[in-house]
């Protein structure tokens, strides 16, 4: 179904070319902007069709029409835990062994394919869009976007918070800032490496036991296994993540969660605040740490 949204014109805008003005005021992309124009009613202000070109008037209300699109993912009934929803964002805590995408493994059994059985009851019909991606064995909060305005608009905008169980005792906020690429012979494993992709990562700890520490985690860059490879490479391996030298011995997968996100509403500008509790897995391991 096609989406249409709206921005009323302020008046430092006045007089300002509507492609301009769609660019680099509302987000919207060049991409999007010259698809938009070929469609019919596809911009509008004050509900009459407006070249890319033509000037704006403060105090109108520029309106486009997305394109419709379709969902390509084959609906698969199951749960979903919806921690916020509207017209154009989707939130859901997404348990651990679910992957976020179909992948060739993995084609019916990922959280997309709950979402398209889910949007389809509802009459909705959407790409699916995942602002983060989170690994298979990752739990936590992921967002959704139903449109590519809104996925484009929060490019790198969303901050996230993580929670990790990890070897060791951690003990002092700190900052890892090491280069990431893929390990020789791997498709599959990061390593530190002066050759790789800048990646930073913050850290600080919440709870230290005899030989874990919960930490919180936040990301200034989001490369593939950034936490797990960042962790593993100061000391501090995530229990259960044998790939970079944790052990599974108290848990069967990389004790990490994302927890929380905060963002601007891509449409309404308003402040978007959530969070999910620690999944049962993780608290698990807490409860015995703190009995020991």
């Amino acid at each position: 179904m096609s989406e249409q949204l709206s921005f009323t014109v302020p008046p430092d805008c006045d007089g300002m070319a509507a492609k301009t003005f769609l660019r680099w005021r509302c987000g919207i992309s060049t991409r999007m902007i010259t698809r938009l124009k070929r469609e019919k009613d596809g911009i509008l202000m004050d509900g009459k069709n407006l070249r890319t070109v033509d000037p704006i008037s403060s105090g109108s209300v520029i309106t486009v029409t997305l394109p419709e699109e379709e969902m390509s993912i084959e609906p698969v009934k199951g749960a979903l835990d919806i921690v916020f929803e509207d017209a154009h964002l989707l939130a859901l805590n997404k348990p651990p062994f679910m992957p976020v995408h179909p992948v060739k493994q993995h084609q019916t059994d990922t959280l997309a394919n709950r979402v398209a059985y889910y949007a389809a009851q509802r009459g909705e019909d959407y790409v699916f869009r995942a602002q983060n991606r989170l690994d298979r064995n990752t739990s936590g909060l992921v967002l959704v976007c139903k449109d590519r305005f809104c996925i484009n608009k929060l490019k790198g905008a969303v901050e996230k918070t993580y929670l990790a169980l990890v070897h060791g005792r951690v003990e002092r906020q700190g900052r890892v800032d090491l280069p990431i690429a893929l390990r020789d012979g791997s498709k599959i494993v990061r390593c530190t490496s002066p050759d790789g992709k800048p990646a930073v990562t913050h850290y600080r700890p919440l709870s230290v036991f005899d030989d874990i520490s919960l930490i919180e985690l936040k990301l200034e860059t989001g490369r593939t296994h950034q936490i797990r490879c960042h962790m593993s490479s100061i000391g501090h391996p995530l229990l259960g993540d044998d790939l970079y030298g944790g052990s599974p011995e108290l848990i069967s997968r990389q004790a990490l969660h994302c927890a929380e996100m905060r963002f601007v509403h891509p449409v309404t500008g308003e402040t978007v605040s959530l969070n999910v509790m620690m999944p049962d897995d993780m608290q698990a391991v807490i409860d015995i740490s703190n009995k020991e």
